[in-house]
């Protein structure tokens, strides 16, 4: 019941962003470069992790009040691991971009 409210509010808050985003994309012209990657991975860093991060925090906090917290423990474990492989693959985004501009210079 908590989760469901929670969506709901995220998903109140996350819609004027989209359409927001969406609108910029429809109303942009063709693009006949490159597409700004930095400017996408630092909306996703600055505005919908910690949405998301928040999200969790509060079921995480919700289960532990109830008394599961071994399911919290390993929910836990679970959203860490994930969050050191979304950093991996920046990681190696930046890594593999050097490693192409060494190659092909």
């Amino acid at each position: 019941m908590i989760a469901m409210e929670l969506v709901q509010a995220a998903w109140s808050h996350a819609t004027p962003t989209l359409d927001m985003i969406a609108d910029a994309v429809l109303a942009a012209p063709d693009p006949k470069g490159n597409i700004a990657t930095n400017d996408i991975l630092t909306f996703f860093a600055t505005k919908i992790s910690p949405i998301l991060l928040a999200i969790l925090g509060v079921i995480f906090i919700g289960r532990a009040s109830k008394g599961e917290v071994s399911k919290v423990l390993t929910s836990s474990a679970i959203a860490i691991i994930g969050v050191a492989f979304i950093v991996g693959a920046g990681a190696l985004l930046l890594v593999g971009e050097n490693l192409i501009d060494i190659m092909f210079e």
